[in-house]
């Protein structure tokens, strides 16, 4: 974990049920995805809106590091 997470942060992360955490990693995870895509708009705003979702789709099952 990071250096900036505070003692509070952490217990409040290990009160989270098995099923919340989950659910928070699924929702971070659409999260980045709609902000991937947000950015590939701007970058490219003569793509169709099937091309950006191309491009993440590429980038996500890829471009993982």
């Amino acid at each position: 974990m990071g250096s900036g997470l505070t003692p509070e942060y952490v217990a409040a992360l290990r009160r989270l049920t098995g099923q919340q955490k989950l659910e928070t990693a699924f929702a971070l995870y659409w999260s980045a995805r709609d902000l991937k895509a947000a950015a590939l708009r701007e970058q490219h705003p003569d793509w169709t809106e099937d091309q950006v979702q191309q491009r993440v789709k590429e980038i996500f099952l890829h471009d993982c590091h």
